[in-house]
């Protein structure tokens, strides 16, 4: 930093935040769930465009330190954008191989409306804790979930509301989830510790959030017959060989992650396997999608553009015709144009330092340990909405809170359950955010569709503060 470089004001830090905040206003107004298409994206471009004009003519700041902020917030995110096109390509391999058909042909036998919503998401979050992500549970078992809930007649809004749920209760709770082990960290406490204390909040609303599913469900009246159900069935059937031999490669691709074998491998060893046992155990489905060629060449064209590019199948059932289609890894692409242009923005919001101005503004504020959990639980949501990224929502909000949690004399895991009750959950529902982007995108709902849904991701901000203003389970400094 210049000896001639400024310190932003509190009202230059906020202009960009509401210049982008209206943007993304006029574009829910205008173009509605189709602002990730493009106009999110030049939002996000005109904001940063703002914070650049500011630095350079309010701050001094000069250009290469504004853009190396911004190419180290986009580097940051690199690992989860590959991990994005991955998940495309594994999503195309495992359609096509029949394991998502599979998933949702045994669901749908096993599952009905009543209890299919509480089941999701008990489903995704045993899975979650096992895998310790979220994200590998959603683009796995959720995308077969959200098949059988289509099946069923349910709204994909709410199916994506439970999946989501469950899965963020697992990477929230998991001794393996990423999140888990950087939340304490942070803010100086040990893992296990960390998680003990989380149940006292994470509990409670997993439960709440079970319960409204549940009386969802029992409430629910399928539009859908059984006889509509078994046509589901049988036009799976028709299209794939169905077999619960299918189910290995999921379960090594589980089983790898739970040996804490890193997401990308993975994930590629799922998209690897998936496509061989395709090759071998799909041939009429594959013959179909190459237009009635056969061999080798037509094979391997096949399974190439459904990792590449997806494909479809058509079939006299219109729920198993949406089914049986995958964009694969180009379906990921203006997931990752967001994602780039939102930590950007993030980037040069915090090397301005118009992020640490608005949150020291707020720090200086606090006069009360009720209004010191606010303050976190305020700022990790802020961090998510304006930073656009999970890990600097945990990190940034971490190191600024430690000090001023000691000075109370409250314990380490009082903040870093706090981080993750609020910076941890909250992320997927920011559509901007690199979680609310990806999962959007993987599922093919909309974040303003599931965010109503996701009970359990909503309750847990709430709850932390709760447990703060009525004193209940706060953990002190043993003297």
């Amino acid at each position: 930093m210049s000896s001639q470089q400024k310190q932003p004001s509190l009202l230059e830090s906020i202009i960009p935040i509401i210049f982008l905040v209206i943007l993304l206003g006029a574009n829910v107004m205008v173009f509605g769930d189709d602002g990730l298409a493009g106009s999110n994206q030049i939002a996000l471009l005109l904001a940063t465009a703002v914070v650049g004009i500011i630095a350079f003519f309010r701050l001094k700041m000069s250009f290469d330190t504004l853009m190396n902020g911004v190419v180290d917030s986009i580097s940051a995110a690199m690992s989860s954008i590959l991990i994005l096109l991955m998940i495309g390509a594994l999503s195309g391999a495992w359609l096509l191989s029949g394991i998502v058909p599979a998933m949702v042909y045994y669901g749908l036998q096993i599952l009905n409306p009543t209890i299919f919503l509480v089941a999701t998401v008990i489903i995704c979050a045993i899975v979650s804790v096992a895998t310790g992500s979220s994200w590998s549970t959603i683009a796995t078992v959720g995308i077969a979930l959200l098949g059988i809930g289509k099946a069923l007649g349910m709204p994909e809004g709410l199916v994506a509301g439970a999946i989501i749920s469950g899965a963020y209760f697992g990477d929230k709770m998991s001794p393996l989830s990423d999140t888990t082990n950087l939340a304490p960290a942070v803010a100086g406490t040990d893992l296990f510790t960390h998680i003990r204390y989380m149940v006292y909040t994470t509990l409670p609303s997993f439960t709440i959030a079970s319960i409204l599913f549940l009386i969802i469900g029992f409430g629910y009246d399928s539009e859908i017959s059984q006889d509509n159900v078994k046509s589901v069935l049988v036009a799976l059937d028709k299209a794939f060989y169905i077999s619960p031999v299918l189910f290995v490669v999921p379960a090594i691709v589980v089983f790898m992650i739970i040996k804490k074998v890193p997401a990308l491998p993975a994930l590629f060893v799922g998209t690897l396997t998936g496509a061989i046992i395709g090759i071998f155990l799909q041939p009429t489905a594959v013959t179909v999608i190459a237009g009635g060629e056969t061999g080798w060449e037509a094979t391997y064209m096949v399974f190439m553009k459904a990792m590449y590019e997806g494909f479809s199948i058509e079939s006299e059932n219109q729920i198993v015709s949406e089914l049986l289609g995958s964009s694969g890894m180009a379906g990921m692409l203006g997931t990752i144009w967001l994602i780039i242009v939102a930590m950007g923005f993030g980037g040069a919001m915090e090397v301005t330092g118009m992020l640490e101005k608005i949150t020291s503004t707020i720090i200086k504020n606090v006069t009360n340990e009720t209004g010191l959990f606010a303050s976190v639980a305020g700022t990790c949501i802020f961090f998510n909405t304006t930073a656009s990224d999970q890990y600097l929502s945990i990190v940034v909000p971490g190191k600024m809170y430690a000090e001023a949690f000691k000075e109370k004399g409250l314990a380490p895991e009082n903040l870093s359950r706090t981080l993750e009750d609020t910076a941890t959950v909250t992320s997927v529902l920011v559509p901007w955010n690199t979680c609310g982007v990806a999962q959007s995108s993987v599922l093919g709902v909309a974040t303003m569709a599931y965010l109503p849904y996701c009970f359990f991701n909503l309750l847990s901000p709430i709850m932390t503060v709760l447990f703060a203003a009525f004193k209940i389970k706060i953990k002190r400094i043993s003297k």
